[in-house]
């Protein structure tokens, strides 16, 4: 039964299906199979309720509204705008100074907002016309955007890290922790990549000329630093209190969504309008994560009840290779799929089938969590179905415009050169998911110390062992004997 399961899931999908009705009809419907076969009772349906109610009750999902609200309303603050601007100008004399900005103002805005969306759409509504203006080739420049808007996926604090968290039985917190260092290799690689093109093709990354770069010295500098100051504050606020276990991911979300509405407040960008549009998307986007979660509760609840988890378990363990072999089957497959599905369809449907091999192959699940983020971030950037592509898409010009500034004819953005533009980035981050293999000291993973004086352990035998031995306890031990 657990093949049939997978395969009708999977017509079910290729037939248009919305994910979350497809995983609950497909499981309701095996479900019912199993129980008219003979293979299951009637009561394992009753627990349906129960589990469902559970989710609702998850307070870490909590953090998933929170950080949308924020990041929506980060967009509307005007934080985005100042810093591409500053930034810009800081880098203007370099080649390739406008692709440096976009992505340093990137990893700001996921540390900030953790929300693809918004970074993909500030960015591209901002730093586009003005990479067009001065000459930038066009593959680069929405590669750059894209890519650069994508890293709200790996660098905390990520919605995704959040589900991965939850899927895996892991600390929240501790994922941030191991996600970090990899975000921040991912984003150097970036940076690298853009210095490299403006080495071997530097007319494709001009620098800004004089005449544009209207701040110098230390004018320059006072702005930069006033502009970095309320984002770097918004990261202590979500980032630095939970780092530090001051607070939880949830307590850390709700304080971002109240700092990014005094930012928006302090620019003159909050009104009831504004407000109103972020309250909605965040409601719309919460409730598609929660009907997916209920949708794969329900799947996974009659997929493990005919021991689909073990068949999935026996599958990849007798895989040749070990640990090795079973990290690039399952990186293959991730990569494949992200080409249809994203990155909440993949975390819910694929990972609690993953963990428990990965687990019992002795892989650190903080670890092996990262690096499917980091392999799901692809979701975003495949064509042609990937969402960052298609939100820079709504953004970018679709016909030729004359330039408010220079005058001149600024040719359109073809779905072309937005797909080329994402391939090396695509690349760099399949590079990154080589590193982590080959380093696996650059996931960052809290070893949790056992402490001499821990309380008395006492082990229960499993019930055929009562009738031959039974436990002796010697309560009056010290600790730790």
């Amino acid at each position: 039964m657990p093949p049939l399961m997978f395969a009708a899931l999977t017509i079910l999908l290729l037939f248009g299906y919305p994910v979350a009705f497809a995983l609950a009809a497909n499981g309701l419907l095996f479900g019912v199979i199993g129980i008219q076969m003979g293979l299951l009772t009637a009561d394992l349906l009753n627990a349906l309720p129960q589990r469902i109610f559970g989710i609702m009750q998850n307070e870490t999902l909590l953090a998933i509204p929170f950080f949308t609200f924020m990041g929506l309303i980060m967009e509307r603050s005007g934080m985005a705008e100042e810093l591409l601007d500053i930034i810009g100008q800081l880098f203007g004399p370099l080649r390739g100074g406008l692709a440096y900005a976009v992505i340093f103002v990137g990893a700001l805005l996921a540390a900030t907002t953790g929300v693809v969306a918004a970074s993909v759409i500030s960015m591209g509504l901002i730093s586009l016309p003005i990479m067009l203006r001065y000459g930038y080739d066009r593959r680069i420049a929405t590669g750059v955007i894209a890519a650069s808007g994508t890293l709200a996926q790996i660098i905390p604090p990520s919605l995704v890290l959040i589900v991965l968290a939850d899927q895996l039985g892991r600390s929240v917190g501790d994922m941030y922790t191991g996600a970090l260092v990899p975000g921040l290799i991912l984003t150097s690689l970036y940076v690298a990549y853009v210095m490299g093109v403006s080495i071997v093709y530097p007319q494709a990354l001009p620098a800004l000329p004089l005449e544009a770069r209207t701040l110098r010295g230390a004018a320059l500098a006072r702005k930069a630093l006033v502009s970095l100051i309320p984002p770097l504050v918004l990261i202590f606020l979500v980032l630095g209190t939970i780092f530090l276990g001051i607070a939880t991911p949830t307590e850390g979300g709700a304080m971002g969504a109240v700092g990014a509405l005094v930012l928006a407040l302090i620019n003159k960008q909050l009104s009831l309008s504004v407000l109103k549009q972020a309250m909605d998307a965040t409601a719309k986007l919460s409730s598609f994560v929660l009907f997916i979660l209920i949708g794969s509760t329900i799947f996974s609840l009659v997929f493990r009840s005919v021991n689909g988890d073990l068949w999935v378990e026996h599958l990849l363990t007798s895989l040749p290779g070990g640990q090795l072999g079973f990290l690039i089957v399952v990186n293959l497959v991730m990569f494949v799929l992200a080409f249809f599905l994203d990155f909440f369809e993949l975390a819910f449907i694929l990972v609690p089938l993953l963990a428990p091999v990965a687990d019992k192959l002795g892989i650190d699940l903080i670890w092996f969590g990262v690096l499917l983020a980091v392999n799901m971030q692809t979701s975003f950037m495949h064509p042609p179905f990937g969402f960052a592509l298609f939100y820079l898409r709504s953004v970018a010009p679709k016909e030729d415009y004359s330039d408010k500034i220079t005058g001149k004819l600024i040719g359109k953005i073809t779905t072309n050169h937005i797909y080329w533009g994402a391939l090396p980035f695509i690349a760099i981050q399949l590079i990154m998911v080589a590193i982590i293999i080959v380093f696996p000291g650059v996931v960052s993973i809290e070893k949790h110390k056992k402490f001499e004086d821990a309380p008395l352990q006492i082990e229960v035998p499993a019930p055929d062992e009562v009738s031959s031995s039974a436990p002796k306890f010697n309560l009056d031990s010290e600790p730790g004997k």
